[in-house]
């Protein structure tokens, strides 16, 4: 089926447009007759709205299209080809009814090339932005066995767990950062505001000030001094540090050290292997060769460490050794993982067991998110409590003193 758009008039003469789905262009034309419409003109939609679709898709910018989206995507489109919709029209509906622009526009070029007779996955390659190569490589392998319909529901699936797990990451991160934030935002106005007007009050009773008090009024006085050469520091410090990560040698140190800190190190990694083993598992059920595979997930892991780990994993494969032997030996991933490794491929049953790995390592992360949530939340209380009831009780010092004086 293809997709048509027309011109006509109603029976009111009424001017009307738009585009229709049918076999032919005079079965499109028959059953606008049947609605009471006659056509004026009609033609392939790709003349009239293909070409401007690609057009729009590359005339906005390319951004990054959030992920929560590509699943719900995914999970449609999967749906549709279940329940036997052409590939042309469930694109078109899918593009029709996306709220994010961008990814409308691609969704609609994709329909324009697969109706000009180009396969979904060289379709779908055509915008790296938004469909990445472990997505088009599924694709392929999908339209290869002519089972897309399977091939997207596993998509689907992998792509809503990695959203979860990006969410997973996001919520026990959100919370420190907020409260840090806060307290910031907090100490900076006392400081700012509050601090100076005891100065100007301890100034004029001309007292001794115990050393607490002089390191605030100090550090006040600094704020208010220095407080323009604080941001342009902190900007040029994000910039060098982006700028560092940006290169080879940064990645690989900046990644290095977030596997090795003492409380988010393990959860990271915990996160690599979850991921590692879903990816592999799902492009392996999907049928694309190991190889393949391996070079996919390197590229999709995250974290430059991992990325190397499997690399040198994949070289020592082309050259006949199995995976778990060579994954063991790069001393990234745990010796657990590389036994039930090895034991999914004596068996026979690697995607099985690499799904196993993922479900218990994705549990495992739930596990340690909320515990560090749970431990997270006194101590940052407790942090925020003490940074500000420290600066109270230091400029209350000095008046404790008149009054015992005084008495």
């Amino acid at each position: 089926m293809a997709t048509f758009a027309f011109s006509g008039r109603t029976r009111s003469g009424e001017n009307v447009s738009g585009e229709r789905i049918g076999d032919t262009m005079d079965a499109v034309v028959a059953a606008l007759r049947r609605e009471q419409i006659q056509v004026t003109k009609i033609q392939p939609a790709q003349a009239k709205a293909g070409t401007g679709a690609v057009a729009a898709a590359r005339k906005l910018r390319a951004t990054g299209v959030p992920s929560k989206n590509i699943a719900v995507f995914t999970r449609q489109f999967s749906v549709m080809i279940d329940a036997g919709l052409p590939l042309v029209q469930c694109l078109d509906i899918l593009g029709n009814q996306e709220e994010h622009k961008y990814f409308a526009q691609v969704i609609l070029a994709t329909r324009s090339d697969v109706e000009s007779g180009m396969s979904l996955a060289d379709a779908m390659k055509r915008h790296p932005k938004v469909f990445d190569a472990l997505f088009c490589n599924m694709i392929a392998a999908g339209e290869a066995g002519g089972i897309l319909d399977t091939i997207l529901k596993r998509l689907a699936t992998y792509i809503e767990k990695a959203v979860k797990l990006k969410s997973q990451v996001k919520s026990a991160m959100i919370y420190p950062v907020a409260v840090i934030v806060i307290a910031a935002v907090v100490i900076g106005v006392i400081l700012w505001k509050v601090i100076p007007t005891f100065a100007s009050l301890f100034a004029g009773l001309g007292a001794e000030l115990p050393l607490p008090t002089r390191v605030v009024i100090a550090l006040s006085n600094n704020l208010v001094r220095f407080f323009p050469l604080l941001i342009v520091v902190g900007v040029a410090g994000a910039w060098g540090f982006k700028t560092y990560y940006a290169t080879e040698k940064g990645r690989r140190v900046v990644d290095g050290a977030l596997l090795k800190m003492p409380i988010f190190g393990p959860i990271f990694r915990k996160i690599a292997v979850a991921r590692f083993c879903r990816t592999l598992a799902t492009l392996m059920a999907s049928g694309v060769p190991i190889l393949d595979g391996l070079d996919i997930t390197a590229k999709t892991s995250g974290n430059a460490v991992i990325e190397d780990a499997i690399q040198t994993t994949r070289k020592s494969i082309e050259r006949g050794e199995t995976i778990a032997a060579p994954l063991k030996e790069t001393n990234v991933f745990p010796g657990m993982v590389c036994q039930m490794i090895s034991v999914g491929e004596a068996t026979g049953a690697l995607d099985t067991m690499l799904s196993k790995i993922a479900d218990f390592y994705e549990e495992e992360v739930d596990v340690a998110v909320d515990g560090l949530l749970t431990l997270m939340e006194p101590l940052m209380i407790a942090f925020l409590g003490g940074a500000v009831g420290g600066i109270v009780i230091a400029m209350y010092m000095p008046i404790f003193d008149l009054i015992s004086k005084l008495s």
